[in-house]
């Protein structure tokens, strides 16, 4: 992407917020008492104007769109944090990550394993780099990002057991980072958070998390609630987004239901790890996040919740695109600091 596009693109939303709503359809975007924040309102509008016809689509070409958008809008990188790529070996995979390692250091902080957004299918670790910068110099602790593998070439359960193989690795090996070994948190956002929320379950009662960090978390993937008909064109989660990712990330056969692939599905939550639950006002996701934080807490779970009404799905991709997405993931990087603080 040329220096020239990146910098107009960028005065383009330095424009006053009453600008940018006349510039996408002269009034303010309120659904439910909500009014999205006038810079999202724009990308909504240009990505609207720009659309490719869905049958025309392709994973590989999602994967640019995506990777492009982190060239322009995933804010600059986190100082007092070194950044280091490592592969963890498995039986028959070794998966690359990037560690995240503090210069000031908190040794008793446990290491988290953190899993980027995509609906299994499209992302990177570019998307999330600056929220696991930020966890990282807040809490003192190292944070490691997990490349799992993509549907369509890799089908379900393929990332996730990658993301499963990671969180093994980090519960033998975070001593080696200056963290408690045999502890570890794990987080994500969206298809993430689906994987950081199946850990939570499967590891319930044997080598369980001491955290879990959902941000806008697909927990029900055949969730029919308010909030996936009022968002159902909100860029830039819509309705045919959604069904383009399960066609390409399931295999023939598979039960949508599972709790392997719709944790939120799951009846039995007690005992679970402690929870930090994040959604977006403008988004799809944003009731089963809430209910799940609900269904945590009745079960006598420690979670706390909190809604970013003016913010769309994938917040976390774009600091550099509206300064309430950078003060989001501020918010999120301290409170799950104070978090994993907590836990030494």
């Amino acid at each position: 992407m040329s220096w020239l596009r990146k910098a107009l693109v960028h005065l383009a939303l330095s424009r006053s917020d009453e600008a940018l709503v006349k510039a996408s359809g002269g009034a303010p975007r309120v659904v439910r008492g909500m009014t999205l924040d006038p810079r999202f309102q724009f990308l909504e509008a240009q990505a609207r104007a720009r659309a490719i016809p869905w049958e025309n689509q392709t994973p590989q070409r999602l994967r640019q769109q995506s990777e492009a958008g982190n060239d322009l809008f995933a804010g600059g990188r986190v100082g007092g944090v070194r950044r280091q790529r490592l592969y963890i070996t498995g039986r028959s995979h070794s998966v690359p990550a990037r560690l995240y390692l503090p210069t000031v250091r908190n040794n008793s902080a446990p290491m988290l394993v953190y899993f980027h957004f995509g609906g299994g299918v499209i992302g990177s670790l570019e998307s999330c780099d600056r929220l696991c910068g930020l966890i990282a110099k807040e809490a003192g602790a190292p944070v490691v990002s997990i490349d799992y593998r993509l549907a369509p070439e890799h089908k379900f359960p393929t990332g996730l057991d990658d993301c499963v193989q990671a969180y093994s690795w980090a519960l033998d090996n975070a001593s080696r980072y200056g963290a408690p070994v045999g502890r570890a948190a794990v987080g994500g956002d969206s298809m993430g958070g689906n994987f950081a929320a199946i850990i939570a379950q499967e590891q319930r009662g044997k080598r369980a998390p001491v955290l879990q960090l959902l941000i806008y978390p697909g927990l029900d993937l055949v969730s029919d609630t308010p909030s996936m008909h009022d968002f159902a064109d909100a860029w830039p989660l819509t309705v045919e987004t959604v069904d383009f990712f399960m066609k390409n990330y399931l295999p023939p056969g598979a039960d949508p239901s599972d709790p392997r692939i719709s944790p939120g599905r799951t009846q039995e939550l007690k005992g679970l790890a402690p929870a930090l639950v994040y959604t977006a006002g403008f988004d799809m996701l944003r009731d089963q996040g809430a209910a799940y934080a609900q269904r945590l807490q009745e079960a006598g779970v420690k979670a706390t919740y909190h809604c970013f009404d003016s913010l769309p799905h994938g917040f976390v991709a774009f600091p550099g695109a509206a300064r309430a997405a950078e003060e989001a993931i501020r918010r999120i990087a301290r409170e799950t600091a104070v978090a994993l603080k907590g836990q030494s």
